[in-house]
């Protein structure tokens, strides 16, 4: 049974992964496919590759300028709550703070509400509030960047909280001896033994500000939409562009599977980075 049970764990996570993978192979079809094909009969096999869907949505503007809006606001979202979450997390693990238990807990709280609750109140400060002169937050990119923060800082404050505490403090303590300020400490010592943790909790706030869809179609309107609101544009009165709508939507996996890529050697080593001590 010891054998069989290596055996077994494989068929199921491979036929997890097959059901995982099933609606996005049939996106794939569905964008390589012309309307008239879309409207026949259903079929799961590709027999030619409508090009069109592709061409029209790479050439879009819309779509670029889409493209590059989520670019910048998942890029710079994730590097701003990744950097503040660090210093966060060292002051509250480090220093001796009282109530520091019920300040973790009060940020995860941010977490608990559903995003809709947030949705009018943010509208009003954003359109009647937030505007001076000709600043303003709405419909801009550092409006979205600012709003995700408020979300994503509090669950990259707890990831990282087991990661800045597997790190011993004797290597603070070692540090300081040696002459070194708490810049250089963060800097040198806690910075790169947190790599692995960093580039987690980088990664999952830049999935999550990539893929947020409610914020972004309620609070930009032309200059800062971004790649998953343009999807919408595509269901009009007159009908449902099927084919590249499921084209873009193949488009915009691309930057995902990037930069999780890049990351990709770091994301085990994060995820379990103070989960033993001895």
């Amino acid at each position: 049974m010891r054998r069989d049970r290596p055996l077994a764990f494989l068929a199921f996570w491979t036929v997890s992964s097959l059901i995982t993978l099933v609606p996005i192979y049939w996106m794939f079809v569905v964008s390589a496919k012309s309307r008239v094909q879309l409207f026949g009969s259903p079929n799961f096999l590709i027999t030619s590759f409508f090009t069109e869907n592709y061409i029209n949505t790479l050439k879009d503007p819309a779509f670029q300028r889409y493209m590059i809006n989520s670019i910048v606001v998942a890029s710079a979202n994730a590097l701003l709550v990744t950097t503040l979450a660090l210093f966060a997390t060292y002051a509250l693990s480090r220093y001796r703070l009282g109530g520091k238990e019920n300040v973790f807990f009060w940020t995860i709280t941010n977490r608990m509400a559903p995003p809709a609750v947030f949705l009018l109140p943010l509208f009003l400060l954003y359109t009647q509030v937030f505007v001076l002169g000709d600043f303003k937050l709405f419909d801009t990119r550092i409006g979205l960047i600012l709003l995700y923060c408020v979300f994503n800082l509090p669950f990259a404050i707890w990831t990282l909280r087991s990661v800045i505490d597997g790190i011993p403090k004797e290597l603070d303590e070692a540090a300081y001896v040696d002459g070194a300020t708490t810049w250089q400490v963060l800097t040198k010592v806690i910075l790169p033994l947190a790599k692995p943790g960093l580039a987690v909790t980088g990664i999952l706030t830049w999935v999550f500000a990539w893929n947020e869809y409610l914020f972004a179609a309620t609070l930009t309107s032309v200059h800062a939409r971004t790649v998953t609101t343009g999807l919408a544009e595509f269901v009009t009165v007159t009908g449902t562009n099927w084919g590249q709508m499921a084209a873009t939507a193949m488009l915009t996996l691309v930057p995902a599977l990037l930069v999780l890529g890049l990351v990709q050697r770091h994301i085990v080593a994060g995820l379990t980075f103070g989960a033993v001590k001895e």
